[in-house]
């Protein structure tokens, strides 16, 4: 299991060489960018995901099954930090 925090610079770069090298899952919202820029840019967008998520766990509980999901799943998304995917 990773850790939830990058206490050492050998975590920040195992983070990062893993997005960088690997390419993104499905379509992503914004255009792939290459470098650190792309990198913080799917970082956000993944952090904006997770928070609309949790939004609408809280807000429409009854709606997850609709998209897919199950509260557990939710959960795991949730706990995941911003730079994994």
């Amino acid at each position: 299991m990773m850790k939830p925090t990058l206490n050492t610079i050998s975590d920040f770069y195992g983070a990062v060489r893993l997005d960088v090298r690997e390419p993104p899952i499905g379509e992503s919202l914004l255009p792939r960018r290459p470098g650190l820029l792309g990198l913080f840019a799917t970082w956000r967008e993944r952090a904006f995901f997770r928070e609309n998520l949790a939004t609408k766990a809280r807000d429409t509980p009854h709606l997850i099954g609709d998209i897919g999901l199950t509260m557990d799943q939710v959960r795991d998304e949730l706990a995941k930090p911003l730079w994994r995917r």
